[in-house]
């Protein structure tokens, strides 16, 4: 199919892809095609058209070769003048299509050391690898969904590309490398113009990790934990082999003011839960549980950098969570309302009513419930003191008791961010459905894969791709990322940037 517009030397490099194009109508059009399935059609239409975007996409490549702009001299970054000008040098670049070549000039100097520069590299802002773009964004979304050894048959069933396991790794890596610095620009932007409640909530989830990627201390650990094989790990061997990843969210939500009753029983009709909006969540295995809540706070912060809203943590009460949080809330000099999740409450109170009644009886769920109630009515000290004084009168010996006394202990000592009445009041939420969604989907979905074992730089990729998902973030985040790409290859590397710049 030849196209009149065309100019002769267009013409001549979209040859194949008019060869390709004609062997594909003909073939659709033929009689032994005629009598297929649609299935059987639609398979040859997509492997050759694919093969037919391939040559298309290696047609323009080949244009631009022809129309490239030759320089006499080239300066690079590192001050040496490149004088010496090779064309038509060739590198592979593998594609959704398949692979292509990209053929262009090269720019040398023969003094040792000093590096081949290709301006029309960084025009096309290649990787430095032999991967496109568009196969990279691929990899990496599929990576965060699925394992790579997944991607990888994933990959070349859907496109033209072939890329190994090891390479659908380090992809992924590098995709991810510029979570961070994407987030910190968008502090620099407009604060939330709202009145909602700000909501930080925290929780952590371990990961199955190599043994060189553990944390100090549980590295030891392991150094002196006897395994039962040399090979692989027992079922539900984990001890001492996970490293825990730090998963953090912050969004804002309306009040919503309702009273003990309507959460529980069914006495009175449960208003409609408002939407939740602005919602960020993430992860990381690399930072440790103060990092995370520190990037919570300066994320908070931006959204109000005057803290002019009403801030509400949600916590589960471990011990150096609580202490970071307290010590990020001073540094940004901001008051906060720390509110206990009230499921993880109710958690102790069916282990409690386990000691006087047995699991699964009619009993225990109303006993829970009725303390549930009390305990949504502010009376934590008066629901501890009950529990006790009903294990004392029952005669329970010590061991029998624990579980009672372990709650009672623990609404005592947490009763400060039992205030549920004043909370349900004030419209605050008090439990972290959030963020227990976000750990299963952020972190266990994909990171508790059957057998995986995860190397440091992997999982923090994995964990800020999906995060970059979830928020919603990922279409934002990719010019971003391309951006830093183009400055990192190739802008950095010419004393004169525009160079790379020019058509």
């Amino acid at each position: 199919m030849k196209i009149p517009s065309l100019s002769t030397i267009e013409q001549k490099v979209l040859e194949l892809a008019n060869e390709q194009y004609e062997v594909l109508v003909q073939t659709i059009c033929s009689a032994d095609y005629q009598a297929l399935e649609h299935g059987e059609v639609e398979s040859f239409i997509h492997q050759a058209g694919t093969e037919l975007l391939r040559r298309i996409f290696q047609g323009h490549l080949d244009l631009r070769a022809v129309n490239e702009t030759q320089h006499h001299i080239v300066r690079g970054s590192d001050d040496y003048t490149r004088r010496h000008h090779r064309k038509d040098t060739q590198r592979q670049l593998e594609t959704l299509f398949g692979e292509v070549v990209v053929t262009r000039s090269g720019y040398s100097n023969k003094t040792s050391g000093v590096s081949t520069l290709y301006p029309s590299d960084g025009i096309l802002n290649l990787a430095m690898d032999k991967y496109s773009d568009g196969l990279r964004q691929r990899v990496a979304q599929e990576a965060s969904k699925v394992s790579f050894t997944e991607t990888v048959t994933t990959i070349a069933e859907t496109t033209g590309a072939q890329v190994g396991k090891r390479q659908c790794e380090e992809i992924t890596v590098k995709v991810a490398q510029d979570f961070n610095d994407f987030y910190a620009q968008r502090t620099q932007k407009s604060p939330e113009i709202t009145t909602d409640l700000l909501v930080l909530t925290t929780d952590g989830k371990g990961i199955v990790m190599h043994q060189e990627d553990l944390r100090p201390a549980t590295a030891k650990a392991a150094e002196r934990a006897t395994q039962k094989s040399k090979v692989r790990l027992s079922p539900g061997e984990k001890r001492q082999r996970k490293r825990m990843a730090t998963v953090a969210s912050v969004y804002s939500t309306p009040r919503f003011e309702r009273q003990p009753e309507q959460i529980i029983g069914d006495t009175l009709e449960k208003p409609e839960r408002p939407t939740i909006s602005n919602k960020r969540v993430w992860a990381s295995v690399r930072e440790d549980a103060k990092q995370v809540i520190n990037s919570a706070f300066e994320e908070a912060t931006h959204r109000d950098p005057q803290h002019q809203r009403e801030w509400v943590v949600l916590v589960d009460g471990e011990l150096n969570q609580l202490e970071a949080i307290k010590a990020a809330a001073r540094k940004n000099k901001v008051s906060i309302t720390i509110v206990l999740d009230f499921i993880h409450v109710l958690e102790y109170l069916w282990k409690a009513a386990h000691c006087f009644f047995t699991p699964g009886t009619p009993e225990v769920e109303p006993w829970v419930m009725e303390r549930a109630l009390r305990l949504l009515e502010g009376k934590a000290s008066n629901v501890a003191a009950g529990i006790r004084r009903s294990a004392t009168l029952q005669n329970l010996s010590k061991a029998a008791r624990e579980n009672v006394d372990k709650c009672a202990d623990y609404l005592l000592k947490y009763r400060k961010y039992l205030l549920y009445d004043q909370y349900l009041d004030q419209g605050y939420p008090i439990a972290s459905g959030v963020i227990e969604g976000a750990c299963r989907h952020l972190v266990k979905d994909r990171m508790d894969i059957t057998g995986a074992r995860w190397r440091l730089d992997r999982a923090e990729a994995v964990l800020q791709i999906r995060a970059l998902r979830s928020s919603g973030d990922f279409a934002e985040y990719w010019p971003f990322h391309k951006l830093k790409e183009f400055t990192r290859n190739h802008t950095s590397k010419f004393l004169d940037p525009d160079i790379v710049l020019s058509t």
